[in-house]
């Protein structure tokens, strides 16, 4: 540890760029080095050392076939040190992200200037798609025959009654004049976007698609036509949650591939046991009710219903939390929910009705959430001790009976990492300094462990190039009083403003829930005559773009803004945090997994809160540099992360910055950053 009474390196100094290395090529091929320099050139950027030991390393991975996990800080031009190795290779490549924003780089920037750029080296031109699950195109069916409703017969065309005085109207009206011009189809391309509730009007799933065969719209249907696309692309661009789902349901939905690239790895996990999880509510089980009971006999209709209704009347009563055994009454309730569900799917499958307009549509329609219930509560009765079941009463949606895998490690190690060579990288991989966390997760064993059924993997981090050390100030607030479970907080609040007034705002305030975020943003309103944005006042994209224009505003919020926020320059200089970010202790999935490695004979907290706390950090803090002129200070107000044994693990997890306890010396470097940068905006 630093001591703090020597002062930081100036945090206002610049910084001279590294000279990237001249590794070779592997023979008989372009060398490596010169196509990385060209598609670096095509799209206007800096060779950067790490980028070239990251190109080789995937090339080695890829041609051994063996498997990587790669650490690249932000600003190593990581979408390049595999796209380039990948593309050499000649083989086919699926690479899955987490966000739309890197998707949208990938295919519409990195893929085509360095397609561009590599056709004459490579003498061919690599094709690129994207593939996405089924309800992100648009349904002609849905678009001109209509939705099928939950209490009449046939189908309902919402553009007939949309009005431009309401927010649907306007969203299906602009929807429909959108479907005239698009060529894709894909949602995201859409701008601006449109409501939940509007998208699904012209949208179905994959359980309530008809089918090419037996629509009508076959021919022009949109999936589809990503579907062979993506058969004929040598690179394909997917997400994350599709890749889950390829893996899940064993019928593959990606097409064949050699190479699988996970970008922002650190999320896959969380997305994984997203696409695992499984979810009854009232609401869902009284719509399958509805839009079964039009189709089926008397019988099985009123069969499902009292199901339903016993269901309901239960989940009015529960407690919020896991349930370690399924209660008597509970269990018979679910047994009942599912057989009533199986009737009604062998009823739906054995009568036709004429009398419904476009019956096929709703019969689809009706079946997928009739087997959707099935499905979830035959799996909670089955009990399987690899399952986490709980309730959860949510202020907006209400009471909801989840079921999710206790780990999806097992599922990862047989589904991801076998057949093909997988490459893994983030900015965030190495927690508390080496890959080893990370990797049990996704069910690898640590590293250099070799067995039989073992996959083979190294871990790599090609670091970064910012120089953390001069560009930022990690300091921690050790003189405070550790945060409690309820509380004010009243010194940590002081804490904060007195930092924000020394920064003049351009403040990330970072906080571990929406009403810390809010207590937060109250009172500093009330003692700075700062703007201070807070999540949900706005939209998330209008309050990042105000906070990254205007200078001197801080913005407030929580878990989406620790990874979502990209402001480079001198409107982000101080990321504050209010706490650890540890899970909370009644979370039932997370409860559950720390209980799990405890029993095994591990240190629980270690591996589930702390690693957990650890990638949170790490993601926050990297919001603070994110160009080599950036200058400031990442303030946690927390002093466990100073005093408790577990912090260095967290601090090894952060970006390498100049480490402070020292409240006195942050504060003079933080009005040092912002007078250069108010003297920098005047001249």
């Amino acid at each position: 540890m630093t001591d703090a009474s020597e002062g930081p390196t100036d945090a206002s100094e610049g910084i001279t760029e590294s000279t990237p290395g001249e590794p070779a090529g592997p023979a008989g091929k372009p060398e490596l080095t010169e196509l990385l320099n060209a598609a670096v050139t095509a799209i206007g950027g800096t060779e950067r050392p790490g980028q070239v030991a990251m190109a080789q390393a995937v090339s080695e991975a890829i041609a051994g076939g063996t498997h990587l996990l790669v650490q690249a800080g932000t600003g190593t031009g990581k979408s390049l040190g595999y796209l380039v190795p990948a593309l050499a290779q000649g083989e086919r490549v699926v690479v899955a992200t987490a966000t739309l924003a890197l998707q949208r780089q990938l295919i519409e920037r990195d893929l085509p200037r360095t397609a561009e750029a590599l056709r004459p080296l490579l003498r061919r031109a690599p094709e690129f798609a994207t593939l996405k699950g089924r309800s992100n195109y648009l349904c002609l069916h849905r678009l001109h025959e209509g939705v099928p409703q939950d209490d009449e017969q046939g189908l309902f065309d919402a553009f007939e009654t949309a009005q431009p005085t309401s927010r649907l109207g306007r969203d299906l009206l602009r929807l429909r004049d959108w479907a005239d011009e698009t060529e894709s189809g894909d949602r995201d391309e859409m701008t601006p976007g449109v409501s939940d509730r509007a998208w699904s009007q012209v949208s179905v799933s994959s359980r309530e698609c008809l089918g090419a065969s037996r629509c009508a719209y076959g021919a022009e249907c949109f999936a589809e036509a990503a579907r062979e696309h993506a058969k004929l692309a040598e690179v394909v661009v997917t997400n994350h949650a599709l890749l889950a789902i390829d893996a899940i349901e064993g019928a593959p939905v990606l097409p064949g591939h050699e190479v699988l690239i996970i970008d922002e790895a650190h999320e896959l996990v969380s997305r994984v046991t997203g696409a695992a999880t499984g979810e009854l509510t009232p609401g869902g089980v009284s719509r399958a009710v509805r839009r079964a009971a039009k189709l089926v006999d008397e019988k099985a209709a009123d069969q499902m219903l009292t199901a339903a209704e016993t269901f309901e009347r239960l989940l009015e009563v529960a407690a919020p939390g896991r349930l370690t055994e399924i209660p008597e009454d509970l269990g018979y309730a679910l047994a009942a929910l599912r057989d009533a569900a199986r009737a009604v799917i062998t009823a739906l499958g054995a009568t036709r009705d004429k009398s419904v307009q476009d019956e096929d549509a709703v019969r689809k329609q009706a079946l997928a959430s009739v087997e959707a219930v099935q499905d979830v509560a035959d799996r909670i009765v089955q009990r399987s001790e690899h399952d986490v079941v709980w309730f959860e009463q949510h202020d907006r949606y209400g009471a909801s009976l989840r079921v999710a895998p206790l780990s999806v490690s097992g599922l990862l190690r047989e589904k991801l990492f076998s057949d093909r060579s997988v490459v893994l990288t983030s900015a965030t991989l190495k927690l508390g300094g080496d890959f080893n966390g990370v990797g049990a997760s996704l069910g690898l064993a640590p590293e250099g462990e070799r067995g039989e059924d073992l996959p083979e993997w190294r871990g790599l981090d090609v670091g970064s190039p910012f120089d953390y050390r001069k560009q930022g100030i990690l300091y921690v607030a050790q003189h405070l009083a550790p945060p409690g479970r309820e509380g004010s907080r009243a010194d940590m609040l002081d804490e904060l403003a007195e930092l924000v007034e020394a920064a003049g705002g351009r403040t990330l305030g970072l906080f571990s829930s929406m009403r810390a975020a809010q207590v937060a943003a109250e009172e500093l309103r009330g003692r700075l005559d700062l703007p201070i944005l807070l999540q949900g006042e706005e939209t998330l994209g209008e309050l990042i773009r105000t906070f990254a224009e205007d200078a001197g505003t801080c913005l407030f919020g929580t878990l989406s803004l620790w990874q979502g926020v990209d402001v480079p320059g001198p409107n982000c200089q101080l990321v504050v945090m209010d706490r650890i970010p540890f899970p909370r202790p009644d979370d039932p999935l997370m409860s559950a997994r720390q209980k799990a490695v405890e029993e095994a004979g591990g240190s629980g907290f270690m591996a589930v809160a702390a690693t957990h706390a650890a990638l949170l950090m790490a993601q926050g803090s990297g919001r603070l540099v994110r160009s080599t002129e950036d200058r400031g200070v990442v303030a946690v107000l927390d002093p466990r992360l100073a005093k408790a044994r577990y912090g260095s693990f967290l601090r090894a997890s952060m970006p390498d910055f100049w480490y402070t306890t020292d409240r006195n010396q942050v504060r003079r470097s933080l009005a040092a950053i912002d007078a250069a940068a108010r003297a920098a905006a005047a001249s």
